[in-house]
């Protein structure tokens, strides 16, 4: 007997119960929708991490007070440490020769800005930065100019502002020489910047940039710390650039040897370490209920093909009476457990992406597929399959056909 024809065999025992087989899946279906939702999610925001990782800007790394570059204020430890300065900043570039930009800029968000009887949404960042900042942040002006070092110097009353809020505040005539008010304060627009790409899975267009100096009279001076960007001059260098940039900050800040460090560089590594602190935990957790909801499916399996040899204990009799051999027997079962964990894989995978890609679209991040943990179901389809299939296709095929074909 061929394969396919004992295949079809296998297909059309499963067709004849149709119930016993749908209810088998479903616990398969469980298991591996389980880790296929979660494992879709994690790689949606995997993507868009990656993604933002490249919008950051090339070989480009921040030097910070605090360690809350994913959100949440500063830890305990952090709160008594001396706030980072313009003055830090331009020691830095004065030192660090290797680099190519070295930026610098503070942050308020949650701003209203308003223009005559028009105004946003309470979701506006406003940015205070210097000119290299703009190269770092890799913002280009797309209409009017960019600042110069006399808008820095001067504190002028200047700033950019990016589409979103064009779109509001000026859908129907040209922003260049208006004036908005940013927190009261009156600010002439000089330019507009070029659309962003998302930031894990977060807008990047609903900005005001000013010079930082504005900013600070703004906003204040004192108790606020700054963020330093720094662009390396190409890929080869970036390391290097970090090290040396870490060695600059001590001297600058003046930490003793053997002291640890006042401030945190996030570079795109660290925040890849620092995703994966987060992902990891999950992916255990996920898999470790999927291989118990797996396990506890295969059980159900061997129970139910157990059931099923018993019920069809006079069939087996009667194919053995007919010359079919052990072998032809034991295939046939172990087909039929087989196809009921591939097909619940199947379904538990379709299910689990499309599901995953809608959870996942709450957060903007792309359609995605974790083709890897793909694969891995269906594996561990494939295996409980094997291994909880085994023993009723083996007591099938060992079914002694005399006493077969007694059996009622």
């Amino acid at each position: 007997m061929k394969i396919n024809q004992i295949l079809a065999i296998s297909l059309q025992s499963l067709k004849s119960n149709r119930l016993r087989t749908a209810l088998t899946i479903l616990g398969v279906v469980v298991g591996i929708f389980s880790i296929i939702v979660i494992m879709t999610i994690l790689t949606m925001l995997q993507n868009s991490i990656d993604e933002g990782l490249s919008s950051l800007g090339k070989n480009t790394f921040q030097i910070q007070k605090n360690d809350n570059v994913f959100g949440g204020g500063p830890r305990m430890r952090d709160r008594n440490r001396k706030d980072l300065t313009i003055e830090d900043a331009e020691r830095l570039d004065e030192l660090l020769k290797q680099a190519k930009y070295v930026g610098v800029e503070q942050w308020q968000f949650g701003i209203v800005v308003k223009y005559q009887n028009k105004e946003t949404n309470p979701n506006i960042g406003v940015a205070g930065i210097n000119t290299d900042a703009m190269r770092t942040n890799d913002w280009n002006v797309e209409e009017g100019r960019d600042f110069r070092e006399d808008d820095i110097n001067y504190s002028a009353n200047v700033c950019l502002i990016f589409h979103p809020i064009k779109d509001k505040l000026f859908p129907y005539s040209d922003p260049i020489g208006q004036e908005i008010r940013v927190d009261g304060k009156p600010l002439r627009i000089i330019g507009i910047v070029e659309p962003q790409t998302a930031l894990f899975g977060q807008s990047r267009d609903n900005y005001v940039l000013v010079p930082i100096t504005t900013w600070q009279s703004i906003y204040g001076r004192y108790g606020r710390s700054v963020n330093i960007t720094v662009m390396s001059q190409s890929k080869d260098d970036y390391n290097d650039v970090i090290e040396a940039a870490t060695g600059y900050m001590r001297t600058i800040r003046k930490v003793g040897p053997g002291e640890p460090n006042d401030f945190y560089i996030f570079s795109n590594e660290s925040m890849i370490e620092q995703t994966d602190k987060i992902t990891g935990p999950i992916k255990i957790i996920a898999l470790a209920i999927s291989l118990i909801a797996l396990l506890a499916a295969g059980v159900g399996i061997m129970n139910i093909m157990l059931v099923s040899v018993t019920e069809r204990t006079r069939e087996i009799g009667i194919r053995k009476a007919l010359g079919a051999r052990k072998t032809w027997i034991l295939i046939q079962f172990l087909f039929e457990a087989i196809i009921l964990c591939i097909l619940g894989g199947l379904i538990g995978i379709l299910i689990g992406v499309s599901i995953g890609n809608i959870a996942g679209s709450a957060l903007n991040a792309q359609t995605a597929i974790p083709w890897d943990w793909v694969l891995i179901g269906l594996s561990m389809c494939l295996g409980v399959g094997v291994i909880f299939g085994t023993y009723p296709a083996y007591k099938a095929s060992n079914l002694d056909p005399i006493e077969a074909l007694r059996y009622e």
